[in-house]
């Protein structure tokens, strides 16, 4: 779409304000609106003006001034707003240079496409990610100097089973089991339903929407894949009509891994594959279907896992999900349609436009334009370097007796590890300029002040089990 074209749609749509969007360095969407009176074809080329000393892990106050540019082809009608508002996600440059800032993750994604371009590797990565999320219908959390608790609630969860609900009629979901259930079971099913035609409204391709394992609300809804930066901006636009759809029946929308003991967390599976001039490149004759570049590819995935879950599973909550016995690739090996190892191959089709490696490890809190980009640079690493992913493990890994998988590598147990990992292993993602020793470095203090540091400063409320009495 070309600046015109999205100034013709305006008038088509009558439209009346326009919304400008960006992620931050954490991977939230900001914005700001302008009237659709301000919105010119110069605009697409002079940006607009704001400050970017106000966004988390961006300039400092002297250097404050950023421009937005607007990116055409993202224009999409917002679902929500109450005059008729277009939306467009912007790139971010400096006002001076006109350099696209090192810091804007989306910035990121396309110099991680163009890198692999430039190897001759590939000339596409496509990525299908499989967000998880919980619907809650109430939700309460403070911490404070004198008190720290959270409180979530659900209709349809097992401990309502006994709530006077005047009438409570049953249908709690049990523990780990939520996955596919019908009405009046999953309670959920339309308020999905109308997160899904929410989404094809909004050009994303929607394959399909379900119930997820865990009780009290987890839900997925799949897009098909999509070329890297593109599903980045796409998986932005998910979480906004996720959130919003759930707003509007009353409800709130989460995609925090873990807001719950004792049950599955929400992961984001995220499928990776490589093209060249139309034609699929990870089909083979090797394991499960593979050639020898996606193995290769897979290898440097599996090496790089510990520093890429800094980035694709950024909080510190993160690895209250990555823990055995709650379907949590928590081990990194790899095997053909076994859900235990941290990538898997999908073994649905034998189309070899199918073929592809799932990456079972992240989760949605992550930013995708960073994540997505990491997980690229490792395979484009594995592939140049000829890194082999070992022997699979065809079995179920959580079941293996102790002596066998502690030769098995295994994935950070927290946030302050997997950041050790990638302070010590980020040549990878330097490659072709496309993260910057600026970025790691911005990204690693950031997460250990604002997020590492907090939490350990805090006493949890289960210390007061433990240790009260002591």
């Amino acid at each position: 779409m070309k600046p015109r074209e999205v100034l013709a749609m305006c008038r088509e749509k009558e439209v009346k304000a326009v919304d400008l969007r960006f992620a931050d360095f954490l991977g939230a969407w900001q914005h700001f609106t302008i009237p659709v009176t301000k919105l010119e074809e110069d605009t697409f080329e002079d940006g607009l003006g704001f400050d970017g000393s106000s966004i988390r892990g961006w300039q400092a106050i002297n250097e404050s001034d950023m421009l937005l540019v607007p990116v055409p082809d993202t224009a999409v009608v917002d679902p929500f707003a109450q005059i008729p508002t277009l939306v467009m996600i912007c790139m971010i440059q400096d006002p001076i240079t006109r350099e696209d800032y090192s810091r804007d993750p989306r910035n990121i994604a396309r110099k991680a496409v163009n890198y692999l371009k430039s190897t001759g590797i590939a000339d596409t990565c496509f990525i299908g990610p499989e967000a998880e999320f919980f619907v809650f219908d109430d939700v309460r959390f403070d911490q404070n100097a004198h008190e720290g608790y959270f409180h979530i609630d659900s209709a349809e969860a097992e401990w309502n089973r006994g709530r006077v609900e005047a009438p409570n009629l049953g249908y709690k979901l049990r523990h780990k089991e939520g996955y596919f259930p019908c009405p009046p079971a999953d309670q959920l099913m339309d308020v999905r339903n109308e997160m899904m035609q929410t989404m094809i409204q909004c050009g994303i391709d929607v394959e399909a929407q379900h119930h997820e394992v865990a009780t009290a609300g987890q839900c997925e809804i799949d897009m098909r894949f999509q070329e890297l930066v593109r599903m980045a901006d796409q998986m932005c636009l998910y979480k906004y009509i996720v959130r919003n759809v759930a707003r509007r029946h009353g409800k709130t929308a989460t995609f925090m891994p873990k807001p719950m003991y004792g049950d599955n967390g929400s992961g984001m599976h995220t499928h990776i594959s490589l093209w060249k001039d139309g034609h699929p490149l990870f089909a083979g004759s090797g394991y499960a279907g593979l050639s020898e570049m996606a193995l290769h590819a897979m290898g440097g995935i599996l090496r790089h896992a510990p520093a890429i879950l800094a980035i694709s599973n950024p909080t510190t909550n993160s690895y209250k999900r990555l823990v055995p016995g709650y379907e949590a690739p928590v081990n990194l090996a790899y095997s053909q349609r076994n859900r235990s190892a941290s990538c898997r191959i999908p073994m649905y089709s034998a189309s070899p436009k199918t073929k592809r490696i799932e990456f079972r490890c992240p989760d949605p809190t992550c930013n995708p334009y960073l994540a997505f980009s990491a997980i690229l640079l490792a395979a484009i690493d594995g592939i140049q370097n000829k890194i082999h992913p070992g022997a699979p493990l065809d079995r179920d890994i959580y079941d293996m007796p102790p002596e066998e998988l502690a030769n098995v590598p295994k994935a950070p147990g927290s946030l302050d590890e997997a950041l050790d990992a990638l302070e010590r292993d980020h040549d990878f993602l330097l490659r072709g300029d496309v993260f910057t020793d600026d970025v790691i470095a911005t990204w690693l203090k950031y997460k250990r002040e604002k997020e590492i540091a907090p939490m350990r400063l805090r006493p949890h409320p289960y210390e007061f089990c433990l240790y009260y009495d002591a």
